[in-house]
């Protein structure tokens, strides 16, 4: 990888160790494998891997997930508890950090699990999978959960765009359309909103939302680079360049290969750091534990 001067900073990022394995069910082989082309190892990738491949692709902090993916009991869902995350942090503090998942049907209990979280076992941010509940990011049940990120001030990343079938037990509906932010962020302005997965295949809706909510952005994970619409690309290196942070949303997408498409793009090099670096050190406050942000040219890139 090309020498930047500083590390990248991955902000979604799926545990992958073997005990993080075994918390998931039987359809994540077949949807890696299979639906995703995969290349991931099936007995898990130890944090140690991680953090080797991490260092080769010049990145710095990466986001674990301690995802919450549909109302455990029912056919296909889980939660990955946050303990496997928070072990994984504590471990190695200055390689990860941990956003907790929500589940929207826990109410109460849910919100205080959020608090304990993010006070006791040091996380960051909150994590929201929309398609796995059928409930539009803009529906009732998840405002005490956003409510409790602006009293906590952390953010909440969320996936929006198409959702695939990750569970053949339970088929999700695509119910994360940008728009919906529109209403959040309308009701809700302190409330920092990230649309995770691009927004693909309403991405121009999703850069409307990030164009006129001064607290909505994009974190571009999950699509490889190659890939993404011409559209994003010129938001990310124009008027957008605040407003978008990286992610991978390992091992959906490798850390080495990932960065490379971006390098290959050939973004202007402070966009480049604000993208790959600073904007996620300042939406996620990381200056208060240490992480320096790169220095950046006062006149900027226009």
């Amino acid at each position: 990888m090309n020498d930047h001067g500083y590390k990248a900073i991955d902000t979604v990022v799926n545990i992958w160790t073997p005990e993080a394995l075994s918390h998931r069910p039987g359809w994540t082989d077949e949807f890696f494998i299979g639906k995703m082309k995969g290349e991931h190892d099936e007995v898990g990738i130890t944090l140690e891997k991680m953090i080797e491949d991490m260092d080769a692709a010049g990145i710095e902090y990466g986001f674990l997930i301690a995802a919450k993916a549909g109302r455990v009991g029912l056919p296909g869902c889980y939660h990955m508890p946050p303990e496997v995350v928070a072990e994984a942090v504590k471990k190695y503090p200055t390689r990860f950090l941990g956003l907790l998942g929500i589940d929207p049907f826990q109410g109460m209990d849910g919100v205080r699990a959020l608090e304990y979280a993010v006070k006791e076992l040091g996380f960051i941010g909150a994590h929201l999978y929309p398609h796995w509940y059928n409930l539009e990011p803009n529906a009732a049940q998840y405002y005490p959960f956003y409510a409790k990120c602006i009293e906590l001030d952390i953010p909440i990343q969320m996936q929006v765009g198409q959702s695939l079938i990750y569970s053949k037990e339970y088929r999700c509906r695509s119910v994360g359309r940008p728009i919906y932010l529109d209403d959040i962020a309308c009701d809700l302005p302190e409330l920092k909103l990230i649309g995770s997965h691009v927004g693909i295949p309403w991405h121009d809706e999703m850069i409307a939302m990030a164009w006129k909510h001064e607290n909505v952005y994009i974190a571009t994970d999950a699509h490889s680079p190659k890939y993404w619409p011409e559209s994003v690309w010129r938001y990310i290196n124009s008027y957008g360049q605040n407003k978008v942070i990286f992610g991978s949303d390992f091992p959906v997408l490798r850390f080495g290969r990932t960065v490379q498409e971006i390098d290959d793009y050939g973004l202007k090099p402070q966009v480049r750091k604000k993208f790959m670096r600073n904007n996620a050190i300042k939406l996620y406050g990381l200056e208060r534990l240490g992480i320096e942000l790169a220095p950046e040219d006062p006149k900027g890139d226009g």
